[in-house]
């Protein structure tokens, strides 16, 4: 043998050693290329609502494994509320990420009913009873599709209220 010779490194195995970096070195540009997704879905954190919420999304918009999903509590009034800051701060930063990496032309948020992030921020006032909640709910989603328009006016913009059964009203 000629060289240097590192003790249980055959020729064998060095082989597959450099084949693996290799593969790993190559990985992050496998990333960057990432490919196609149809739209970005935001949502709220509640764990009552999530198999509905991926129901909704896969079976309803026909989107199963066309979109990134975003969760922040209160999902609207948290990318657009200033008492969220790093909330609105990581919606726009995710959404970038989706733009850059996926490609999304839309986004598609999903408000819930009886959502505790709307209490704590707006008060009990605000989702005092039936009409009070869906008046808050689209105030703050026309907010959000607003918001979403001036800093990306090429991107559709879905919102939608979702009821504790799952079932969804789409917001004009």
């Amino acid at each position: 043998m000629c060289g240097l010779e590192l003790p249980g490194l055959s020729r064998r195995n060095f082989g597959l050693l450099a084949v693996s970096a290799l593969s790993i070195s190559a990985f992050p540009f496998a990333a960057l290329a990432a490919g196609h997704a149809e739209a970005l879905a935001l949502t709220c954190i509640d764990y009552r609502l999530v198999d509905a919420t991926v129901k909704f999304y896969d079976e309803t918009l026909h989107l199963e494994d066309e979109y990134d999903h975003v969760g922040l509590a209160g999902a609207a009034l948290a990318a657009v509320s200033p008492k969220f800051p790093s909330a609105n701060a990581a919606f726009w930063d995710q959404l970038q990420v989706a733009k850059d990496l996926h490609h999304i032309k839309k986004v598609i948020v999903l408000d819930h009913r009886d959502c505790g992030a709307y209490k704590m921020i707006l008060g009990e006032a605000s989702v005092k009873d039936a009409d009070a909640e869906l008046k808050t709910h689209v105030k703050q989603l026309y907010a959000f599709r607003s918001a979403v328009l001036t800093r990306h006016p090429h991107m559709e913009v879905e919102i939608g209220l979702m009821a504790l059964d799952g079932t969804v009203t789409q917001i004009v």
